[in-house]
């Protein structure tokens, strides 16, 4: 019985999210300064942290044609929804997609375990 109250409540826990980012920015160092200096803050405010992050990930499949990559980590799916979809950064992420190569940015929302 006690099993099942765990299994039970381990069930209903919220789980935390992460948002994957690969990007290839026209200019990475200018893009990062400008981009990076507010877009890692604003993060804070919805209980969000950036956990990794580097211009020259190892490739260990696939094909890669970016300058950046990312890895955010937030409390829940809906604090990371809340942040992406915020005023707050909302020019922030107009200014990203504009310091884009063309077409060649991913960003992608995952559902933690």
């Amino acid at each position: 019985m006690e099993n099942q109250e765990k299994n039970s409540a381990n069930a209903t826990a919220v789980k935390p999210a992460y948002l994957m980012v690969q990007v290839n920015f026209k200019n990475l160092e200018e893009s990062i300064q400008r981009y990076g200096q507010f877009a890692i803050p604003s993060l804070k405010d919805f209980g969000g942290e950036m956990i990794a992050g580097t211009a020259t990930p190892t490739i260990k499949e696939g094909d890669w044609a970016g300058n950046w990559a990312a890895v955010l980590r937030f409390p829940s799916v809906e604090a990371a929804e809340n942040w992406y979809q915020s005023d707050v950064y909302k020019p922030l992420k107009a200014m990203r997609i504009n310091e884009l190569e063309a077409e060649a940015g991913r960003v992608l929302l995952l559902e933690g375990m």
